[in-house]
């Protein structure tokens, strides 16, 4: 992969066709991966019934982008984008297909499944931060809030779509069958990116630092942003609350529910509604003049959806459904401001290394709460983490609206000159 001699690019003054070709491949690219994560989860609650070996697969995909998040960040500034997403897909696909081969001819283990899981992610890292990173070149400001709804309501569509279709089809086909769907979807991903150009901003390579200092550029720039670390600071609490909660939804449905893999669909679906909803509604309003209400108002609706499904009884499946689609909707209002304010005020060649890095140190005590979660849920009922992880959203909400530093967070960003840092 080599770097562009394009001079630097700017963000064109109205969204682009290649950005609606790279969008429509994205979402050949999360169907297929939505697919093979709700074959894979189902097919690890119902051979194990076990809520430490969920968890310990929710673990092995959150590690990647934690441990080597800055360190992708840095080699997605410094390769050319669109080839970081076709090796993403093809690996992705060459995985999934070793993996439906195994299962075809022997019986499947915990241990591949586990390693292909690992393996994803770490490709899907590379993936989400080569995408995200182009999104401000190939699309305006004026309607990056838009788009980040948009890309949420797609998340949200597919993720409506894929786990009832991931149930139907483990009804009538083998797992090996489910999983080279995704080979399909990849496929068709990577034949979309090779018809487009992806624009970024270059540098000379002879005037490029070492990949490794700037990786610290990036960890520096986050550094001396005070917003961003108290962003990333509640973001980490809310992820050691809340992804135990999404990770054992396949015990809530079979233990608390008494429900099977349809149950399981319905609720993802009625997510996925949700935020379908919700990305469409930020699409038409934008948010909030100043888009840190937005994301805190979002927040707060989250906790109060997950707290109070966290308490329903087991006969209350429909209002769990109803749950779901306004938990959904909330995460949108929550999630789709703040890459709205990333993408409008970090500077291009650095969006890769600050998304990265600020998912790495939000996701830094994600596995803490995965090692104690299944345990915890063994002993306390799958439900308790709903309602810690509801409690969490709703108590850092409010308080996050009277911490000047963090209301004030787009103001706040600092400016980025790099080269006292490479002289040192």
């Amino acid at each position: 992969m080599t770097e562009s001699q394009n001079p630097a690019i700017q963000a064109p003054p109205r969204i682009s066709g290649a950005f609606w070709t790279l969008w429509v491949g994205h979402a050949f690219s999360l169907f297929g991966s939505m697919l093979v994560q709700f074959a894979l989860v189902w097919w690890i609650a119902r051979t194990t019934d076990s809520a430490t070996a969920l968890s310990m697969a929710t673990l092995l995909a959150l590690l990647p982008g934690v441990l080597l998040g800055p360190a992708i960040g840095a080699l997605v500034d410094r390769w050319d984008r669109r080839t970081i997403m076709v090796v993403s897909d093809g690996g992705m696909a060459s995985l999934t297909f070793g993996l439906a081969i195994l299962a075809a001819t022997r019986p499947l283990g915990l241990g591949p499944v586990y390693a292909v899981m690992f393996l994803r992610s770490l490709m899907e890292t590379f993936h989400w931060s080569a995408l995200q990173a182009s999104i401000a070149l190939m699309v305006p400001e004026r309607h990056l809030a838009r788009i980040a709804g948009l890309n949420q309501a797609l998340s949200g569509a597919l993720n409506m779509i894929a786990p009832p279709a991931g149930a139907i089809l483990l009804g009538v086909l083998p797992l090996p069958g489910v999983l080279m769907i995704d080979v399909l979807t990849a496929l068709l991903a990577i034949l979309t990116l090779l018809v487009i150009a992806i624009p970024r901003p270059s540098q000379g390579i002879a005037a490029r630092p070492p990949w490794w200092q700037e990786m610290l550029e990036g960890l520096n720039y986050v550094r001396r942003w005070s917003g961003a670390l108290a962003l990333m600071g509640m973001g980490a609490l809310i992820n050691f609350a809340v992804n135990p909660a999404f990770a054992l939804l396949p015990l809530v449905v079979t233990r608390h529910f008494r429900g099977g893999a349809l149950e399981l669909g319905w609720l993802e679906s009625a997510w996925g509604v949700g935020i379908i909803s919700g990305g469409l509604a930020l699409g038409a309003w934008g948010g909030f003049r100043r888009r840190i209400y937005t994301t805190l108002v979002g927040l707060v609706g989250m906790g109060g959806a997950l707290l109070t499904l966290g308490l329903l009884p087991p006969n209350a499946f429909p209002a769990a459904l109803g749950l779901m689609f306004f938990g959904g909707v909330m995460n949108v209002i929550t999630n789709g401001p703040i890459f709205a304010i990333l993408q409008a005020v970090v500077p291009p060649n650095l969006q890769g290394r600050v998304l990265l890095v600020m998912g790495s140190v939000v996701g830094l005590i994600a596995p803490l709460g995965m090692a104690i979660a299944g345990p915890v849920a063994d002993a306390l009922g799958v439900q308790i983490w709903f309602l810690a992880g509801g409690l969490a959203c709703a108590l850092i909400g409010i308080l996050a609206l009277r911490i000047p530093f963090i209301v004030r967070l787009e103001e706040q960003a600092p400016a980025w000159n790099p080269e006292p840092d490479r002289a040192q």
